[in-house]
């Protein structure tokens, strides 16, 4: 990085008459050892603001007042380089001597003799902006590579083990992997002072309480920070050791102490409940041992946005142990970017009706994001059960043998009120759906009215169609089951199955006679058979033929070990891809045969974007490499499926709906691709295991003819 450090004589030439010529003289060797190999510490300039630096003249008439200030006790300015709110570098004590920064210790190596001292030319009531943000970075990288003495890698706060504010709202920034971190990658102005100065309280003051994990100060939001509130929070009601969980014993402590933020006496809670706030996005009171305007009616708007009556006093205390333990959780209430305002609605509705109004035990409020998601599935559920007439305290959300037989009795009769909404609610999470002329949306004003429409029976119809089930336009149990777990109905008929056991002739004619078309099969197994976790589960030498003789159809599927997030990378994809097509071949099988990988645990959404699509792409890649004879699919969640055939253009889904806990199946629809929907694990035979699947009419066709 280039840079430019202004010498003293730019800011020197502003100092009084009688330390001008020491303030413009070059810095003045160190008279005790002083080798800068440790790092930096940043500072900042105290309380106050610097708004009125204007100019880089004002800037520099600003070091010559702090050099005034500083000669008295430091015989010079103590900060060994200074950064301007234009991102401009001043040299103070240069090179030649360590910082004024009192006599404490790093890692053995005292503050002075050990680290350049780096001022943000900011104060307390300033926003740090991004050009002094570029000049420190680059500052810091001149000093650990060009500078007469090297630092080290740290970025230390002068407030490091010390007891200062000192660098303020820098101290977000000030350490290693922060955006003034040559060595990371340059991520620009982050965080919010606000919550950095939450994250900083938090640490001091509850840091020697039982328990408690420190968060980040990085003014960035995060599952550590609100779990840290929450253990300051225990600490508050008494509870020790402090838990990173807001679970029954603190929820019972906030409800037993009855007491609302508006009444709240002790500052420390205060502090906690503005501090929830600001990590929540919402304004609080910048005083924060202070409950204000600002922070009743922040609470007063989330109370809406969650869906509760913040103006009905008997509902507010009752669900304020709902609302903190929200605000302490990573859970958004105001719409968030590709949230859906029906979705939102729906999700209020969720809440007021079933936690505030009729108090499902078993049920906290949703998120009211606008997004369709696991825990709003969950809610749904709940809702669904309880209008069903399940007992409240045996609603818990699974969809289980009480509530499949409650769907198949007064679920599967004419809809009204609140279950009809539901069903046309969970209509409206799985749309859009597919019909041969495309895309085709639920359409939202058929949500809420209580009487048969065209168009919701359009759709209702288009939906059973494309998942493969009776198109009977009703509210059936195999709808309901199709529209709430992606399973579906188990029991339902199937033409296709896989499994990991070799298929000879017997079991071939068994698959044929009880209705199979078609089973899926591994192309190999990464393990030597005499490994103790050995299957055998891969195709056999003849095997194809055998399972072609016996009239089904076969499908190619390719998995080493692909349940743990480290087998899922670009080079073990290209890897795995390259020998997926050799094994193929050596089976005889055609060209333009779609081989499926599979991705065989609940990966996250993250996961997905960070290890599983570059996984993908090197699969593409090592297919293309070798000539591109064979097409690839994916095996996994709907999540999984839906952005492997987006982002790395997986011709086919396989999708793995049995596992309907899966986070990826729940809040999911079914992929626009799908071709096999596993629905089912069950014993075919004893010591034959085999997997039940939907095949799709119009799908892959498989393979149905192989060479010798």
């Amino acid at each position: 990085m280039s840079i430019t450090i202004n010498l003293r004589a730019t800011w020197g030439a502003y100092a009084s008459e009688g330390t001008r010529a020491h303030a413009t003289a070059p810095p003045v060797p160190s008279s005790s050892p002083w080798t800068a190999h440790m790092g930096v510490f940043i500072h900042y300039l105290g309380a106050g603001s610097t708004s009125d630096l204007e100019t880089e003249e004002d800037c520099r008439r600003e070091i010559a007042t702090i050099y005034a200030g500083h000669l008295p006790e430091f015989d010079d300015i103590a900060y060994n380089f200074l950064v301007c709110p234009h991102g401009h570098v001043y040299e103070g004590r240069g090179y030649e001597r360590g910082e004024g920064n009192g006599d404490a210790y790093v890692d053995g190596v005292g503050r002075n003799t050990g680290f350049y001292s780096i001022v943000g030319m900011v104060r307390s009531r300033d926003a740090v902006g991004e050009p002094m943000l570029r000049g420190i970075r680059s500052l810091i990288d001149h000093l650990r590579n060009e500078a007469p003495k090297r630092t080290g890698a740290m970025i230390l706060p002068h407030g490091y083990n010390y007891n200062t504010e000192c660098p303020g709202d820098l101290g977000m920034y000030a350490r290693q992997g922060s955006t003034i971190d040559p060595a990371a990658e340059w991520t620009g102005v982050g965080g919010d002072i606000h919550v950095y100065r939450t994250q900083n309280w938090v640490n001091k003051t509850y840091g020697d309480a039982p328990g408690y994990v420190r968060c980040p100060e990085n003014g960035r939001i995060s599952w550590s920070t609100v779990l840290s509130l929450t253990q300051g929070l225990q600490h508050e009601l008494g509870i020790s050791p402090t838990v990173q969980n807001f679970g029954p014993g603190t929820f019972e402590a906030v409800r037993n102490r009855r007491i609302m933020p508006v009444e709240e006496e002790n500052e420390n809670l205060v502090r906690l409940y503005n501090g929830a706030l600001w990590c929540k996005g919402y304004w609080a009171s910048t005083e924060r041992e202070r409950w204000t305007s600002d922070s009743e009616d922040s609470l007063e708007q989330l109370y809406g946005d969650m869906g509760l009556d913040y103006s009905n006093a008997a509902q507010a205390y009752r669900m304020w142990p709902y609302v903190l333990r929200a605000l302490l959780r990573m859970d958004q209430f105001r719409k968030v970017p590709g949230g859906d305002d029906h979705v939102r609605t729906i999700q209020q509705r969720l809440n007021a009706r079933y936690v505030a109004d009729i108090g499902i035990p078993a049920m906290n409020p949703v998120p009211c994001d606008g997004i369709y998601s696991r825990d709003v599935q969950q809610g749904l559920m709940m809702g669904i059960q309880y209008e069903l007439g399940i007992p409240l305290n045996s609603i818990n959300g699974y969809f289980g043998p009480g509530t499949q037989a409650a769907l198949k009795g007064k679920g599967s009769g004419t809809l009204t009120g609140d279950l009809r909404y539901l069903f046309r609610s969970a209509c409206y999470f799985n749309s859009p759906t597919y019909t041969a002329d495309g895309e085709r949306a639920y359409l939202p004003q058929d949500i809420p009215i209580d009487v048969q429409t065209g168009t919701h029976l359009g759709w209702l119809m288009a939906f059973q169609q494309f998942s493969q089930i009776p198109v009977t336009g009703h509210n059936d149990y195999t709808t309901w089951a199709q529209l709430l777990v992606s399973s579906g109905d188990v029991s339902r008929d199937a033409t296709g199955c896989d499994c990991i056991t070799e298929i000879t002739a017997e079991r071939g004619r068994l698959l044929k006679a009880n209705g199979y078309q078609i089973v899926g099969r591994y192309l190999d197994e990464h393990l030597a058979p005499g490994d103790p976790y050995y299957l055998g589960k891969a195709l056999k030498p003849g095997e194809p033929r055998t399972i072609l003789d016996a009239g089904l159809r076969f499908f190619p599927i390719f998995q080493y070990n692909g349940t743990q997030l480290e087998n899922f990378t670009y080079d073990k994809g290209h890897d795995q891809g390259k020998k997926a097509h050799q094994k193929a071949v050596e089976h005889g099988i055609g060209a333009g045969t779609c081989i499926y990988f599979g991705v065989d645990y609940d990966a996250t959404d993250e996961e997905i974007g960070s290890h599983v699509v570059p996984y993908f792409n090197g699969v593409k890649a090592g297919l293309a490499e070798l000539g591109g004879r064979y097409t690839f699919g994916v095996y996994g969640s709907r999540n999984v499926c839906i952005r492997v055939s987006a982002e790395a253009g997986a011709r086919w889904s396989f999708v793995s709906g049995m596992s309907w806990g899966f986070s990826g199946n729940l809040g999911f629809p079914l992929p626009r691709n799908w071709s096999f929907n596993q629905i089912n694990e069950y014993d075919f035979q004893p010591g034959w295991g085999l997997d039940h699947n939907i095949w799709r009419a119009g799908g892959d066709p498989g393979v149905s003819a192989v060479t010798s």
